[in-house]
């Protein structure tokens, strides 16, 4: 058994030293990060900008533009490959806004507010559109028996994929044609520790993302499957680098789209129904390998012409962008507009987050928005409905609430307690206006 959070934290600081010890503060990474031009630094050198950080790892805290570069670090991954000490400076920058965090007297607080937050977003917006047995496939218990024989995987939906369920659906539909063997883990109660995190809580971050490898390792299966970008930086690039001995994992974790780019063989006489469709992406740089193994599944699908945009992107993925003001907006604005012209039939989101914000701005445009597992499984006969893309597009709680009355009943929620999450979860969750009147030029 893990010593959870003592391990946790002794393993970043262990790394957060041996960064400081190593870094010559070259400035490569600086040159490569779109983040200081975004966010409007533009009178510091690289080698400056990167010695700040340093600075701040090291216990002298820096609260200038160092300190700005990091706090707002969208994980855009350009920076991954290019520093010759072999540092990793997406973790650097992680460290760095650790380090200005420890001072925050409402970490805890902060943290515990977010995970209750999400934790009843995940709960209302899931049990809103699922029936209790087909939500329990996507949403098994958290504490149950490890399987009598181990799996050939463990897909990890993380959280928030459980507001859009039809994508996590899917994704066990693929796998069922593969005829791999998986455990489902995700929700709260198998959470990553990101919200926590965040704030500056390093001890419950810490006690959160152990608990949760334990239960990968009790499963038995030698690959994890993650979902979100955000869980597999968390897992692969925070917690699990260092860990050695009893502490270290006993499985990998590659997110699920390069998995399925490996199965392609496999993969390629299940998916004979054609999709004559002209397809469009919305993809991040920050998710290393994902935009690369999904253009190769839809590639596979006979008769669809996927288009490339032609757009320079920032971040992991749609929710990254919340660091840079305007960014986010301008990010969709010119996606719209670019899918427009290019005379696209679809669009499509490849993360959660991204497919709650896109599904909202379908009616607006020209093109179908979905997510590109649901092109997959069109290429393969398959179909789930997106229920969070028909509700959204209601931008009605009442009438929400009355399509969904008798799956609130089976959960015994009231109408009431529905009416709050779709307003708070749902509804208000927009980052861009629908009407394209208001979109930024």
């Amino acid at each position: 058994m893990r010593e959870n959070a003592d391990t946790f934290i002794r393993t970043l600081d262990q790394r957060t030293v041996d960064i400081v010890d190593a870094c010559t503060a070259c400035g490569k990474c600086a040159d490569v990060c779109p983040t200081p031009g975004l966010i409007g630094i533009t009178d510091q050198s690289s080698e400056s900008l990167t010695q700040g950080v340093i600075d701040i790892l090291a216990g002298r805290i820096n609260d200038g533009e160092s300190a700005r570069w990091a706090q707002a670090c969208c994980g855009t991954g350009h920076c991954l490959d290019v520093c010759p000490e072999g540092i990793n400076p997406r973790f650097m920058l992680t460290m760095g806004r650790r380090a200005l965090n420890t001072t925050n007297p409402t970490a805890k607080q902060n943290g515990r507010d977010d995970f209750k937050t999400m934790s009843h977003g995940v709960r209302m917006l899931s049990r809103l559109q699922l029936p209790p047995e087909l939500l329990a496939r996507i949403n098994p218990p958290s504490n149950r028996d490890t399987p009598k024989s181990p799996p050939d995987v463990v897909f990890y939906t993380g959280c928030n994929l459980l507001k859009t369920p039809h994508i996590g659906l899917l994704c066990l539909d693929v796998l069922d044609k593969l005829g791999v063997r998986y455990e489902v883990y995700g929700g709260p109660g198998n959470c990553c520790g990101i919200l926590q995190f965040r704030p500056g809580d390093t001890e419950n971050a810490g006690r959160q993302i152990m608990t949760t490898m334990e239960r990968f390792d009790q499963s038995g299966a030698d690959e994890v499957l993650a979902w979100c970008p955000t869980c597999n930086i968390q897992f692969n690039e925070v917690a699990m680098p260092g860990l050695t001995g009893d502490a270290a994992p006993s499985f990998d974790m590659n997110m699920f789209p390069v998995y399925l780019a490996r199965q392609l063989d496999a993969l390629r006489p299940l998916m004979q129904t054609p999709v004559p469709k002209k397809v469009a992406l919305m993809e991040f740089p920050g998710a290393r390998g994902v935009t690369e193994a999904v253009t190769s599944l839809l590639q596979s699908i006979p008769e669809l012409e996927l288009v490339d945009l032609g757009l320079e992107r920032a971040g992991y993925q749609f929710s990254s962008l919340s660091t840079l003001p305007g960014y986010a907006q301008k990010t969709l604005t010119d996606l719209f507009n670019a899918a427009e012209n290019a005379g696209v039939d679809m669009l499509c989101s490849v993360f959660h987050a991204d497919h709650r914000e896109l599904v909202s701005h379908d009616a607006a445009w020209p093109y179908e928005i979905v997510n590109y597992m649901d092109v997959i499984g069109a290429g393969m006969g398959l179909h789930r409905e997106d229920i969070f893309k028909r509700l959204k597009l209601m931008q009605d709680v009442d009438a929400v609430i009355a399509a969904q009355a008798a799956t609130l009943e089976d959960h015994g929620l009231s109408l009431e307690q529905a009416r709050d999450a779709v307003l708070a979860y749902m509804l208000n969750e927009q980052t861009l206006p629908i009407e394209r009147s208001q979109h930024p030029a």
